[in-house]
């Protein structure tokens, strides 16, 4: 055995996604400009693969003014036409549209919290939860958790924030470790 192989989750054989894997995928996220980063990825992955959204990360920061969501919340029309037409991001209208809402509720949510990180964290005190999955099966798509938080976001105006999505979301952001116990991730990530 190559004692240089690494058991992972998921991404081996695939450069960009073992580094996003190996190095940020369920490590706890406090800074609001990258919840932010990830919350409007993990919507853009609606239907797609996650390889695709990563393929085009590089592009999304440059086409949206590197995750300044405070600018972000102010774009306008002509915003959305160049966005519309940037070859390199998804160009989706609804998902460019959804984008620039949640940049302003984003803002709404971190003056009633104080940070969005203390908004979402908070749904779990702060800690967080850490699953013993064995096998891929037996991860789920969607939990009580992702339902209440979904709930949550979609009341204050989100979009492109199902359960599903914010599950993925969760999992990104580190509040839930479902690293494989296989997985040599599993028991670094704290």
């Amino acid at each position: 055995m190559n004692i240089n192989h690494k058991s992972r989750c998921f991404g081996t054989g695939n450069t960009l996604m073992e580094k996003y894997h190996d190095e940020e995928w369920g490590v706890p996220v406090h800074n609001d400009k990258e919840l932010f980063e990830f919350l409007i990825l993990e919507g853009a992955q609606a239907g797609l693969s996650w390889s695709t959204v990563l393929k085009k990360r590089e592009n999304y920061r440059k086409a949206f003014d590197n995750w300044d969501y405070l600018k972000i919340a102010q774009y306008n029309s002509a915003d959305i036409a160049r966005l519309l037409e940037d070859k390199g991001i998804i160009r989706n209208r609804l998902k460019i549209e959804s984008a620039i809402q949640n940049a302003r509720i984003f803002k709404t949510i971190q003056k009633e919290f104080g940070s969005f990180d203390s908004y979402i964290w908070g749904f779990v005190e702060g800690q967080p939860l850490k699953h013993s999955i064995a096998d891929w099966s037996e991860s789920p798509s969607k939990t009580p958790l992702s339902d209440q938080i979904s709930k949550d976001l979609k009341k204050k105006g989100m979009k492109f924030v199902g359960s599903t999505i914010i599950y993925a979301y969760l999992q990104a952001i580190g509040i839930v470790n479902d690293h494989l116990t296989s997985c040599f991730r599993y028991n670094q990530i704290i």
